[in-house]
């Protein structure tokens, strides 16, 4: 028995780089000025900074978080891309000045930092709360019920009920408010720690059911491991990857795990304890060549990993412009200057591309749809700006078929729709 519809609803895009909220009613959705240092906007990094003050530990969120990360970097403790430890059952908690924090605790001081910044939009009186999730957590083994324990725990409070759905169907109820004619959709969303895929079949303007779902797949790769690819192949090399140590009488190479860990985004700035910088100070007495480690140390020590970070970014942006671009970072003791061509990035996530590849054939199957029975491919997230990514599709489905924009918004501009629908089992995942 489907319920009334409720009055207000709110979608949620809580997503790996980025977060979006949108609030739809009477069947239109609006989405959310988020306040900033430098005014509103609907888009608000997934990030949090924690420091030191008199006596107390204070806390920021967003792009708050980088302008106090930016003014005293050293005292602070930034953390990015934390939504990619939610099924992970190894990260059981955060230690940040020298106190524990697990997930949730992380996950419900965002989204209230989130509804402050909201003005009284995010105020916990929805009637409806929507909140995409990926079809395919990131991770290694990745544990759906653990996450959704940890979800239930970040955003009950948003309001009276709460629902999630796979946010390539927020993208999809998004691009079907603009279409006039009935269609078969693929949707790929591809965002910093997933991308995702689904089909959809869309009815006219005016049908009892605008949009049928018809199947999905996803898989753990999208923006960030494309960043580890640039840092793989132009950073690690100076600082120790592929370097050897002595131990006793033997000289091994140098364990992988540290540069695994500096490498995800989630991960860097936990690195920031007692424990690891003691290990990798005892490392680098240890090692052949002390220089790269003693480099990974002050990276760590001086917390730099948000300017490494935009670094990475930055030239992965400008690659999507251009055929050459050049890597500029410097900090720590360590200078980089690069150029870097399309050609070698395409190369370096060559192997990603072919689990994408394979993530997208998987939906075609749970969908039952041919290419030739696609009618349009709709591109969102961030990383479907990304030209290897556009010419994936271009090849497979052809480029009069593909539509974007909105990239960054159309996932939360689509789920508050979705939960203005009366039955909402046919989306909720």
């Amino acid at each position: 028995m489907s319920n009334p519809a409720p009055s207000a609803v709110l979608g949620l895009d809580f997503g790996t780089t980025n977060s979006v909220a949108a609030i739809a009613r009477g069947g239109q959705s609006a989405l959310v000025p988020l306040l900033g240092p430098d005014g509103a906007d609907p888009v608000f990094r997934s990030a949090l900074c924690f420091w030191e003050e008199e006596a107390r530990i204070a806390v920021e969120a967003g792009p708050w978080a980088v302008a106090e990360y930016l003014e005293y970097p050293e005292g602070s403790r930034f953390i990015q891309s934390f939504k990619t430890v939610a099924a992970s059952p190894s990260f059981e908690h955060a230690t940040i000045f020298e106190r524990r924090h697990r997930f949730e605790g992380l996950g419900r001081t965002f989204v209230r930092k989130l509804a402050e910044h909201s003005g009284d939009a995010l105020d916990g009186k929805a009637a409806r709360v929507v909140v995409g999730r990926p079809v395919a957590y990131a991770g290694h083994r990745p544990d759906e019920s653990l996450a959704r324990e940890r979800y239930n725990a970040v955003f009950a409070g948003l309001g009276a009920e709460l629902h999630y759905v796979y946010e390539p169907m927020g993208a999809a109820f998004s691009f079907a408010a603009g279409l006039t004619e009935p269609a078969t959709v693929l949707v790929a969303d591809f965002g910093g720690g997933t991308s995702d895929f689904s089909l959809v079949r869309i009815a006219a303007p005016g049908a009892a059911r605008r949009c049928v779902p018809l199947g999905h797949a996803g898989v753990g790769i999208a923006g960030d491991r494309f960043d580890y690819r640039i840092l793989d192949n132009l950073v690690m090399p100076l600082l120790g990857k592929g370097g050897a140590y002595r131990s006793f009488d033997k000289v091994l190479e140098i364990p992988g795990g540290y540069f695994n860990d500096f490498a995800d985004w989630s991960r860097l700035a936990f690195m920031r304890n007692r424990k690891t910088l003691a290990e990798l100070d005892k490392l680098r007495r240890a090692a052949l060549d002390p220089v790269p480690i003693a480099r990974m140390i002050a990276v760590v020590e001086q917390e730099l990993g948000y300017r490494l970070y935009e670094a990475v970014g930055q030239v992965k942006r400008d690659l999507s412009a251009s055929e050459a671009a050049r890597f500029r970072f410097s900090g720590g003791g360590l200078s980089i200057e690069a150029e870097v061509t399309r050609a070698a990035f395409e190369g370096w996530i060559a192997p990603d591309i072919e689990r994408i590849e394979d993530a997208l054939g998987r939906a075609l199957a749970s969908a039952g749809v041919s290419i030739s029975e696609v009618d349009r491919v709709f591109l969102t997230g961030g990383s479907s700006l990304i030209p290897r990514i556009r010419r994936l599709f271009a090849e497979r489905f052809g480029a009069e078929r593909i539509a974007s924009g909105n990239e960054l918004t159309s996932i939360a501009h689509g789920l508050a729709l979705i939960g203005e629908e009366e039955d909402l089992s046919a989306w909720a995942a």
